[in-house]
């Protein structure tokens, strides 16, 4: 069979997409799929911030802003920056490593319609009842006593999505120690491929706790069981517990890549290596070490005494070193470079100080004495805030500008993108740095609303104001990427002309082998050091051979769809005569796929060697 018979039509490009399990298709679809939740949590925000714009506003309800509030949260956690993060590591993680593909195609595949079934799941709250309204952390003194199937739909839907997101750190981990390219050694990696590599691990142990916690969660709502509920001999710190076990891990999982991007950025637009790669690499291993110990600093008020409450505080500082030392070796890459300010540079450039303050104010809340004041008030908000937007947020967006065109073959207009970049960054400070000193003045978080005259209503007002202008940067973003994507002017290969590492040595996009042949790795920063010596492309480590692929395949649909009707089941069987039988039949469809995917014989498919000098004679475009 031809390998290049090219399906046409929009049904044929839905099934193409719903079946794929190549890993630059994947990554796409976590980017539209990310891409729609950061709309839906942009949205929730909106909503927040018009609330808080006046003094005794009722704009929504008490009841409704919990559940906005906690909707919001938990979307732009865990279904917006993940996903979106996870877009770049499928997109490029493979290419900059020099792979044909991740190690497990299928469980790929599987992990995106796991994530995306259980965000749908979780969203479907809105129209069934009501959603969440105990906060996203979900305290359990809480989440037990909230109405209704809210938190059902949170447990439930966050185990689902929490399935695929493991099943993808773990498939990354083995990607990278497995599939590197000839000569490409570990000192060798991009500082993203490191980034990805340890966010990776960080999954594999951080999201176990996530998940035990969710079941006896759920086991308590819906099963009777007692592990949170005082009365009956449970303990309610418990879930904090095992929630910040997971939740202080899950912020280094969302910065670690977004560190990575940016590492990329400032080397290429510096023109320079980037200053003391050894010592990021370290740092970025050294930060994922101690993510995991210094989970309780989010407890300091719950009585665990000084002796724990010291040790975390010690633990909490000691991570500002290695963050320190990425920030100074980014500014020395950038010192003496030839600086191209490019729209992506100017979100790096931008997270330097934005970043350095969320840090700061994190060291300030990491002293357990002066904790006690800032706890549970706007300056925490404040301070997530300039973490997650001035750190993950701007990255994304960096990312965006800066990978498309290898993701898509078109670039993004540089006018539109700086006028999103000044929108947006203008916006977010306005919005968040006010929010300190509204802490400071007592304004506690998840307020729904205060009184005239308490001296909170200036701060709230500008930042709504800050809200409104990121809001319209997104609407700029998306207008660009309309254009882009209508004008759809092709680029090469290298289209910023300073590409360094492996990914922009192929073309975009790149054919979905990737490598026609292996490229052998001659050092860091293998085709700048190609480039250098006057080669066009990279040296191949390989003769032209056949290519084995991997089939497409539906069963990660069927499965995660399976799961998703189950839940349903488990919500209502109680309810419903109808609920116990749904359970059963949507474990079945699950388990039924997992077996027809045990005894199917999947040998992939090859493509010859004829097929790909066929290509090369019509100019290296699959």
């Amino acid at each position: 069979m031809s390998t290049y018979a090219q399906k046409k039509g929009f049904g044929a490009t839905i099934w193409d997409y719903m079946t794929t399990v190549d890993h630059k298709k994947i990554a796409i679809l976590y980017l539209i799929a990310g891409g729609i939740f950061f709309i839906l949590g942009g949205l929730e925000a909106m909503f927040i911030r018009i609330q808080l714009a006046v003094p005794d506003n009722n704009f929504v309800s008490a009841g409704l802003y919990n559940e906005i509030l906690t909707m919001h949260g938990t979307t732009m956690i865990f279904l917006a920056a993940m996903p979106l993060l996870f877009a770049f590591m499928n997109a490029i993680m493979p290419l900059q490593i020099g792979a044909r593909d991740v190690a497990f195609p299928f469980l790929n595949s599987l992990g995106f319609w796991l994530f995306f079934f259980g965000g749908l799941f979780l969203n479907l709250s809105w129209f069934l009842g009501g959603a969440p309204d105990a906060g996203w952390t979900s305290y359990a003194s809480l989440s037990l006593d909230s109405a209704g199937h809210g938190i059902d739909f949170y447990a439930l839907g966050l185990q689902i999505s929490g399935a695929g997101t493991l099943i993808g750190g773990i498939n990354f981990l083995v990607t990278i120690i497995n599939m590197r390219a000839p000569g490409m050694t570990y000192m060798r990696m991009p500082l993203f491929t490191w980034s990805t590599f340890v966010a990776s691990a960080l999954i594999l142990f951080a999201f176990p706790p996530l998940t035990i916690g969710l079941f006896f969660m759920i086991f308590d709502r819906m099963f009777g069981s007692n592990f949170f509920d005082p009365a009956m001999g449970g303990n309610t710190v418990l879930w904090e517990h095992l929630f910040w076990i997971f939740g202080h891990p899950e912020v280094y999982i969302l910065i670690l890549p977004a560190f990575g991007i940016f590492s990329e950025i400032f080397a290429t637009f510096s023109r320079k290596r980037l200053f003391g790669y050894s010592s990021m690499v370290f740092a970025t291993v050294l930060i994922g070490f101690l993510g995991f110990m210094v989970w309780a600093h989010h407890m300091f008020t719950t009585g665990m005494g000084p002796i724990a409450n010291a040790i975390f505080a010690v633990a909490t500082m000691a991570i500002a070193v290695p963050t320190g030392i990425k920030i100074f070796n980014w500014l020395f890459t950038m010192w003496g470079g030839s600086i191209k300010f490019t729209t992506p540079m100017l979100w790096a450039v931008a997270f330097i100080p934005s970043f350095v303050a969320g840090g700061v104010t994190g060291v300030m809340l990491a002293t357990a004495a002066a904790d006690y004041q800032y706890h549970d008030s706007y300056f925490v908000v404040a301070h997530f805030h300039y973490v997650i937007v001035g750190g993950v947020v701007f990255a994304l967006l960096a990312g965006t500008h800066f990978y498309w065109p290898k993701m898509f073959g078109t670039m993004l207009n540089e006018f539109l993108g700086k006028i999103t970049f000044w929108l947006f960054l203008i916006g977010f400070h306005l919005t968040f740095f006010i929010q300190h000193f509204l802490g400071l003045m007592g304004m506690p978080r998840r307020i729904f609303t205060f009184l005239p005259d308490q001296g909170l209503e200036t701060g709230n007002l500008i930042s709504t104001v800050g809200a409104v202008l990121m809001a319209v940067a997104v609407i700029v973003l998306l207008i660009n990427i309309v254009i882009t994507s209508v004008k759809n002017e092709r680029v090469g290969n290298d289209p910023w002309e300073d590409g360094r590492t492996l990914e922009w040595s192929i073309p975009s996009p790149p054919p979905f082998y990737n490598f026609k042949q292996l490229p052998l790795v001659r050092g860091l920063d293998a085709y700048w050091l190609e480039k250098v010596e006057g080669k066009k492309g990279m040296t191949p480590a390989e003769p032209l051979g056949d290519i084995h692929m991997p089939n497409n395949s539906i069963l990660p649909v069927v499965m995660s769809l399976g799961l998703f009707i189950a839940a349903f089941g488990a919500m209502y069987r109680t309810e419903h005569a109808w609920g116990l039988p749904v359970l059963i039949g949507g474990m079945l469809i699950t388990l039924l796929a997992m077996f027809a995917r045990s005894v199917k014989d999947d040998h992939g498919f090859h493509i010859h060697k004829e097929d790909l000098e066929n290509d090369d004679d019509k100019g290296g475009k699959a």
